[in-house]
């Protein structure tokens, strides 16, 4: 009797304090959807809520962002499960391993990856609320994680820009300034990078940091956030194709199950909405595909607004769309999202524990990548993010498909041989990053249709029908390097072959130590060095102090072995003393920002430097560009991006001239090249289109315009290109390079500038490309460089640098800034 005198005490006093709980509204002191509510805010809500009931909330701090703004979690369930959390997670975990037998199922609802698309992080305050006061019944056998703002700096830029211009009160008009955001919006995080396309390429540190948190738990759902244009209805699940092959018939019908109770809630209260449009599940780096592919329901929301709405703005139907508006529906889907998992939460539990069992039907099981050792390691230290296994073969034979040509070939495995199988918990995701050429249902997506991590890292690899052996007690081929210098050599060597030497040479020349590379092969003492190779002698150091002890400093920080030389004269090639034998400099390197380029190109190139070369750049904005002194700069990088036709006129260009003629290094990417040419300007052309009979064919009727159009454009497919590798621009590469070309515009041959090009019959050997765009590819450069007087410029008509995951181009790009002259 005292038991359950004391059981109704407690269950009487948590309704209390639940009753008592205050809302968004009553906390912050203002109308929920009346202001925006800035970062700091929303994190002392989710404080308040966890200290009022703590015995149903627990806050995840994972950590800070560029700015150090917090990341957090706040696991909410009721007091039952919450009070035995880690039992009910690793529960929820062994059904990764096709076993357990919980009941309880787990969402994870993820707010305002793009920073300007605001509302969502005010949705989740009310969310958190509700679920804690009117909808509790759900908690009762569901853990729901909320992350309230994935983007914290681009959020909180956007709000301090719209504080800053918005009327008072605020205008409805779309054209006044509150309306109008710049340059830089508060889409993206502090390198201008999309969040939302950085989940499996993680090079952010948001990403990284928040995937350690998703392993931790890899929910049942998982629902991302989003608005899109101010005068689009809501869109929910399902989705539209192309679906991967991989999504289950499941994971599809649980989608449609969603998207009619949404549809439910939206129909009685008036609301638009649309589904199976646009919005598709394929590119895997997504916040709905990538959680897909790990087992769960992934799905993105879409509510109209985005930058453009602010507190409120009349759309061209004439309707005023408020941030109240946008908070009910965003509310609406989160709650209805969660009911859903409740109500089904044994169905859920059930299909996901099948996903994860073995045995499943893929046509390649193992991928067997051979390569450079720097690049395996870069791409091991990828896969430990992600929790896939990877193992070393055992010098066994393995049938296969070649990647590049599909031929079938008997591959002689090594002990540096990797192997990546499918045969593991993380199978799936294996199969969607390593496959050939992903299956593509319809042409018409969303983003780039090829991304396989074989071709992005540059590695020579076999898709296997059968599972590759190992050797389970062989280690990695870069644990075994010696990283001890010879005291008193004449010179230390180093190859030059990917990043991680790249990196290395930077921390050289930042550090004072002067490098040499030779500009031809050679070899000494029967060992062949490639041009490129770096050279570094005592003599060139003599006025370095500590030069031995620092430069094994740095060695062992970078693990960059060096082998030690005796002499200077080779065996054959050019001598230590020749003119081919050229000093590095340490060049000072400025890169254009503002209007003429692209936010996001522009932030490649900016993190490159500061998070990948780790060298220091000079940021110079377009808007004072004019008023520089480019003579103080011995690179200068021109982002892609679709402002140059105003940007680069008579007077620019020749500034530009002048500038290069004289010494100086311009790096042109993307769109900035189809500007740089002319009478006034450099020999770049752009290469025109010639007619063919398909121009010739009838036109299509209005609805099949949009599949017309894709016979023009390249939609992120991979190409293999000729490549001359005894050209500065291509030190570290051999005679042919994958590139994942982006677009439709191409540039003809400059001559003997030509780095790297497309031949005659251009075929992508993965993902998409129209068929009338493929006609106008045939010997159109990627990488070239022409002289200028005393400089150079370099070509760049494919980004290496795109989305910071093409890891086998970024040496094209430190070639450019360091080995090109």
């Amino acid at each position: 009797m005292r038991i359950f005198s004391a059981l109704f005490v407690f269950l009487i006093l948590n309704q209390a304090v639940a009753q008592d709980l205050k809302s968004p509204s009553e906390y912050l002191g203002y109308e929920l959807g009346s202001k925006f509510t800035r970062h700091h805010e929303v994190v002392s809500y989710f404080q308040y809520v966890s200290n009022t009931l703590p015995q149903q909330v627990q806050l995840q701090p994972y950590g800070y962002t560029n700015e150090r703004r917090p990341l957090m979690l706040a696991m909410i369930s009721s007091a039952e499960n919450m009070a035995k959390l880690d039992e009910v997670r690793k529960e929820h975990l062994q059904s990764t391993e096709g076993a357990g037998s919980s009941e309880i199922a787990v969402v994870w609802l993820s707010y305002n990856v793009h920073g300007n698309e605001s509302v969502s992080t005010e949705a989740s305050m009310q969310t958190i609320y509700e679920l804690l006061t009117s909808k509790k019944d759900y908690l009762e056998n569901t853990v729901v994680i909320i992350d309230p703002c994935i983007n914290p700096d681009g959020r909180d830029r956007y709000v301090n820009w719209y504080y800053q211009y918005k009327n008072n009160p605020y205008q409805v008009d779309a054209d006044s300034k509150e309306h109008r955001e710049g340059w830089w919006s508060g889409r993206s995080n502090h390198y201008m990078f999309d969040l939302n396309r950085d989940w499996a390429w993680l090079t952010q540190v948001e990403s990284q940091q928040r995937l350690k948190q998703f392993n931790q738990w890899i929910p049942h759902i998982h629902v991302d956030f989003h608005e899109q244009g101010m005068n689009s209805p809501y869109y929910f699940a399902p989705a539209a194709e192309p679906y991967h092959e991989v999504i289950t018939d499941f994971q599809r019908d649980f989608q449609v199950k969603i998207g009619k109770n949404h549809a439910r809630y939206f129909d009685q209260n008036g609301w638009f909405y649309f589904t199976r449009e646009v919005f598709d599940l394929f590119y895997p780096s997504y916040g709905d595909t990538y959680p897909t592919y790990n087992g769960a329901i992934g799905m993105t929301y879409e509510q109209g607004g985005s930058g453009r709405a602010g507190l409120g703005v009349v759309v061209d139907n004439g309707d005023t769309l408020t941030l109240k508006d946008r908070i009910a529906h965003h509310l609406t889907t989160g709650l209805s999202t969660v009911e859903v998992a409740s109500q089904n939460a044994g169905e859920l539990n059930e299909e996901f524990r099948t996903f994860y069992k073995s045995g499943k039907d893929f046509k390649y099981n193992s991928y067997i990548l051979n390569g450079d050792a720097d690049k395996q390691q870069a791409l091991a230290d990828l896969l430990d993010k992600h929790q896939i296994s990877y193992g070393w073969a055992d010098g066994s034979s393995v049938r296969g498909t070649a990647f590049g040509t599909g031929e079938s070939i008997n591959l002689k495995t090594t002990p540096g041989s990797m192997v990546v199988s499918t045969n593991q918990k993380k199978g799936t995701m294996v199969k969607v990053l390593f496959e050939p050429n992903a299956v593509l249902s319809d042409s018409l997506t969303y983003d780039i249709t090829a991304w396989s991590l074989p071709y992005a890292y540059g590695m020579d690899a076999v898709a296997s029908e059968s599972l590759a052996r190992v050797n389970s007690s062989q280690s990695a081929p870069w644990d075994a390097e010696n990283l001890a210098i010879q005291k008193g050599a004449f010179a230390h060597l180093g190859d030059w072959n990917s990043m991680k030497d790249a990196r290395f040479l930077s921390d050289l020349l930042q550090k004072g130590i002067r490098v040499r590379r030779s500009e031809r092969p050679f070899e000494l003492n029967g060992q062949n060095w490639a041009g490129g190779s770096l050279i570094i002698t005592r003599a060139d150091n003599k006025n370095v102090p500590d030069f031995e002890s620092l430069l094994q400093t740095l060695v062992e920080k970078h693990r960059k072995p060096l082998t030690p030389a005796s002499t200077g004269l080779v065996d054959s090639g050019k001598d230590f003393g020749s003119g081919y034998v050229g000093m590095i400099p340490a060049p000072k390197v400025a890169v254009l920002s503002g209007e003429p380029t692209s936010t996001l190109r522009f932030g490649e190139v900016w993190h490159f430097f500061e998070q990948q070369l780790y060298y220091p750049i000079s940021v110079l904005d377009a808007d004072y560009f004019d008023r520089i002194d480019l003579g103080k700069y011995d690179v200068l990088v021109l982002p892609g991006g679709w402002g140059y036709s105003n940007f680069l006129n008579e007077t620019r260009k020749g500034k530009l001239k002048d500038w290069v003629a004289s010494g100086g290094r311009l790096v042109a990417m993307g769109s900035a090249l189809g500007h740089l040419g002319g009478e006034d300007g450099f020999s770049i052309k752009r290469k025109e289109a010639e007619e063919t009979d398909l121009e010739l064919e009838k036109a299509p009727d209005f609805a099949g315009t949009s599949r017309e159009r894709i016979r023009d454009e390249i939609t992120g497919a991979i190409f293999k290109t000729e490549v001359d590798p005894t050209h500065p621009l291509a030190f570290g590469y051999g005679k042919s390079y994958y590139t994942l070309k982006l677009g439709s515009n191409n540039y003809t041959l400059p001559g003997s500038g030509t780095v790297a090009a497309l031949g005659e019959s251009p075929i992508p050997v993965a993902g998409f490309a129209g068929s009338k765009a493929i006609q106008n590819l045939p010997n159109s450069l990627v990488f070239a460089m022409e002289y200028h007087g005393s400089g150079q410029v370099v070509y760049m008509a494919d980004n290496p640098l795109f989305r910071g995951f093409w890891e086998n181009g970024k040496l094209f790009f430190a070639n450019a800034v360091f080995m090109a002259d």
